[in-house]
């Protein structure tokens, strides 16, 4: 005979390695984490101010030197400040407490934001660039470069500005890539924090877009081919392009449901089969909710012998064991079932499955 029960812990996570468990969380964990998004809040200030400057500045230098590539990065910039106003959004959102019509809490609203924030990138920034290469080459090429050494240094300083709120962003990353025991390479694939990923991608993008600029427009002005200048504006449009996939792309996959990383899986599991009471562990399953919030799911076959109230007591101990140890941990569910020899053979098959995926994941992790 089946016997289900189900257990919700109330600590707050995602879940971490019993290795290296997560200090920032627990029951100092709401200050720590507000800490995080302050910090993030602010580099996302920076960057919208800086952004903002150099829109008007790009804007008004790119009019006056009728500069197809100038005014592509004057689109950029108008595209990335209107996308920090969503991470900016998205910050304060999704720290909503639960409620009856999102008892799982509001953490997702921040995968929400990064993808209009990916969808504003394309359209004002990615398809204005490329409309401005367009036009440039069907008006052909004008000798007046009169405006140009302004628009020149308009991009110098815009390259000043965005290098430093790329340094910024920069500078956070590590500090977070520092605190989860990874290297700097592994926290930008991997990191939790949507929202300074994208400001991230959004200032090296500027950042790069820019050079693309000042080399279209040099070689406008050394050459007079405006095909130069073009062929900027296309890389500057390709480049936004590529960045808003990228970004909608990690949104999507959190929006719809995304399992956390397979090497905190494989721990998962690997603590629960070693519970003397848990015969085995059929069926795992987790999910991020939010930077801060992780569903684990697990459908387990306890030993023989056990009456209600010892079930009761192992079900208790062993969520109140997983809060301490991945306090990210705040919505958990054990089921317990009568395993058939069939599910038996398919928890072996998964487990050897998740072996493999989480030591290629560390065999990458350590190259990186």
């Amino acid at each position: 005979m089946s016997r289900s029960t189900t257990h919700s812990s109330d600590r707050h996570g995602t879940p971490r390695t019993p290795h290296a468990p997560d200090s920032d969380h627990g029951p100092e964990g709401s200050g720590a984490r507000q800490s995080q998004d302050s910090r993030t809040a602010v580099t996302v200030f920076v960057a919208l101010g800086a952004n903002v400057v150099i829109a008007l500045a790009k804007a008004v230098g790119g009019i006056f030197a009728g500069s197809p590539a100038l005014l592509s990065e004057a689109a950029h910039s108008v595209a990335d400040s209107l996308n920090e106003v969503f991470l900016l959004a998205s910050l304060k959102r999704s720290r909503r407490a639960p409620d009856d019509q999102h008892p799982f809490g509001y953490g997702k609203e921040r995968y929400f934001w990064a993808l209009l924030a990916a969808v504003g990138i394309f359209v004002m920034g990615g398809c204005f660039s490329f409309f401005q290469g367009a036009e440039a080459l069907s008006a052909g090429s004008s000798e007046d470069h009169s405006g140009y050494l302004v628009g020149l240094a308009v991009l110098g300083v815009a390259l000043i500005a965005e290098g430093s709120s790329l340094v910024r962003a920069l500078v956070q990353v590590r500090g977070h890539a520092r605190e989860a025991g990874r290297g700097m390479a592994t926290e930008l694939r991997k990191g939790d924090d949507p929202t300074l990923r994208t400001v991230l991608a959004e200032d090296s993008t500027a950042c790069l877009g820019v050079v693309f600029a000042l080399l279209g427009m040099w070689l406008h002005m050394m050459t007079g081919q405006v095909v130069y200048e073009a062929t900027a504006s296309f890389l500057i449009g390709a480049l936004l392009v590529y960045v808003a996939y990228r970004l909608a792309r990690e949104s999507r996959g959190r929006l719809i449901g995304e399992a956390i990383d397979p090497v905190q899986r494989r721990e998962l599991r690997r603590f629960l089969e070693t519970q003397p009471e848990i015969d085995t562990v059929t069926t795992l399953l987790t999910m991020r909710l939010g930077n801060d919030s992780t569903l684990v799911a697990a459908r387990v076959d306890l030993v023989p012998g056990l009456d209600s109230e010892e079930v009761e007591e192992v079900l208790v101990r062993v969520k109140t064991a997983m809060a301490e140890l991945w306090p990210h941990a705040d919505q958990v569910f054990l089921d317990v079932t009568d395993a058939s020899a069939k599910d038996r053979a398919k928890a072996r098959a998964d487990r050897q499955a998740l072996e493999e995926t989480a030591a290629a994941v560390e065999r990458e992790d350590g190259g990186a």
